[in-house]
């Protein structure tokens, strides 16, 4: 599924910014694009609190408010020249590691 979004990502990247919202948050910018980044985690994060003690509603609108996310970060690594697989990559190169483990390799 990645790899469709991707792909219609770039298709739609260069088209006119009336038609096409991925080509409209382009055309406005990273800032616009982060800014909605930024949106979707708070949405995301709201909604991760009420299906905590929800029901199957407050459990699917956090699955939505997560698409989102995802859906606007692969917009901005579009933006930036950069694709997805990277992330899988880091994500599959992580596995067998300890958090703590990883996060401390990170550190100067």
């Amino acid at each position: 599924m990645l790899d469709t979004l991707n792909e219609v990502l770039k298709q739609r990247r260069h088209a006119a910014a009336e038609d096409s919202y991925v080509a409209s948050l382009h055309h406005k910018g990273l800032n616009k694009i982060l800014e909605k980044i930024g949106e979707e985690a708070t949405e995301t994060v709201l909604a991760a609190k009420d299906a905590e003690h929800g029901g199957e509603a407050e459990r699917q609108a956090l699955i939505s408010e997560t698409a989102d996310l995802w859906f606007h970060s692969m917009v901005m690594l579009s933006h930036l020249g950069m694709d997805h697989q990277a992330v899988l990559d880091e994500l599959a190169r992580r596995v067998g590691i300890s958090g703590h483990e990883e996060k401390a390799s990170r550190q100067p």
